[in-house]
């Protein structure tokens, strides 16, 4: 069992961790951060994400406007710009490493320990990919809810609400460190060589023989 279950864990979680490392590259570029629909005119909605703000009108139109210093920006975003940053590359880095570990692939056939070494070198960077992707949307959803509850802001002033690329970290967090763990459970799960399944094999069918000339007449 173990050797049909492995490389379908390892084909899962190498699968998981690649769409969680696309959906971090995404998040990192969204500018939908922070959403903000003013009363005053409905017909507008401000967007800001790490890298620009922009406005998106009703009637299609869509202009953004990089910020012009990265020391101007809130400590929330200068941080998880940082972050976004290690989680992208770490999450790279752990795609090249486990990839050359899968037990489908040939390269290294003989080098079983050195495989495994990469798959868990490869599972950690996932894990370190996925929380540095949770922890700068989570900082930032948790500033945007204590700004929009704030009773010292006055009720007129407008207040920024949680973006749409938040629900994206999460969900690239979630697949990386699924991913990472998947590839982990392979290395302690028992490895069966081939050598043994052939053997079993062999053994069976001479029992079977053994029985057929034991009931013949």
């Amino acid at each position: 069992m173990a050797l049909v279950y492995r490389p379908v864990m390892q084909l899962s979680g190498i699968l998981l961790s690649l769409l969680g490392w696309v959906l971090s590259c995404l998040t990192t570029y969204l500018p939908q951060w922070k959403n903000l629909n003013l009363e005053l005119n409905e017909l507008e909605i401000w967007t800001m994400g790490l890298w620009q703000a922009c406005v998106v009108q009703e009637e299609g139109g869509t202009q953004c406007k990089d910020f012009d210093s990265f020391l101007a920006l809130p400590p929330e975003l200068r941080i998880s710009r940082i972050l976004m940053f290690f989680s992208n590359g770490s999450g790279l880095l752990g795609l090249l490493l486990s990839g050359f570990g899968l037990d489908c692939l040939k390269i290294g056939g003989r080098q079983q320990d050195q495989k495994k070494r990469l798959l868990l070198f490869g599972g950690m960077l996932f894990w370190i990919s996925g929380i540095t992707a949770i922890v700068p949307v989570s900082w930032v959803a948790h500033s945007t809810v204590q700004e929009f509850w704030d009773e010292n802001i006055p009720d007129i002033v407008p207040r920024w609400d949680l973006g749409e690329a938040l629900f994206v970290g999460w969900l690239a967090g979630f697949c990386l460190i699924l991913g990472g763990s998947l590839l982990n459970c392979t290395i302690c799960s028992t490895e069966v060589h081939p050598s043994s399944v052939h053997y079993a094999v062999a053994e069976q069918q001479d029992q079977c023989r053994h029985l057929e000339t034991e009931t013949r007449p």
